[in-house]
């Protein structure tokens, strides 16, 4: 069964940090590529990241990388987005996907985590 599940998001103060997780079926995580994404209240979704299957580094959309950064662990089948700094502009719900970052095409998705960054 395919399955993303996205988690760690919530209430946090501006200039705090979170660690949200993806957690993927072992299909999905062996041969597929994860991408993170978020969407805000009122705006477009916005690519973050795509890490690719295998031991590849990952990919930044360049306007996000320097707070964001992104880990994998093979033994959990989960791919960890880290963000740093966290800004009210951050507020958004954050998405995983399957698929291939070279033609950004994403097969399946996660339901989503909220995060919200305010004081």
């Amino acid at each position: 069964q395919v399955q993303l599940v996205e988690s760690g998001g919530g209430l946090v103060q501006p200039g705090g940090s979170l660690r949200l997780s993806c957690a993927a079926s072992g299909s999905i995580f062996r041969f597929s590529d994860i991408g993170w994404f978020r969407q805000g209240p009122g705006k477009e979704r916005e690519g973050i990241s795509c890490t690719p299957s295998g031991d590849r580094p990952t990919y930044y959309a360049g306007a996000l990388k320097g707070r964001f950064s992104v880990t994998r662990d093979s033994a959990k089948n989960t791919v960890y987005l880290h963000i740093n700094n966290l800004k009210p502009e951050d507020t958004a719900t954050y998405h995983c996907a399957a698929g291939n970052c070279a033609t950004e095409i994403y097969d399946f998705w996660g339901q989503g985590t909220q995060v919200t960054v305010s004081s």
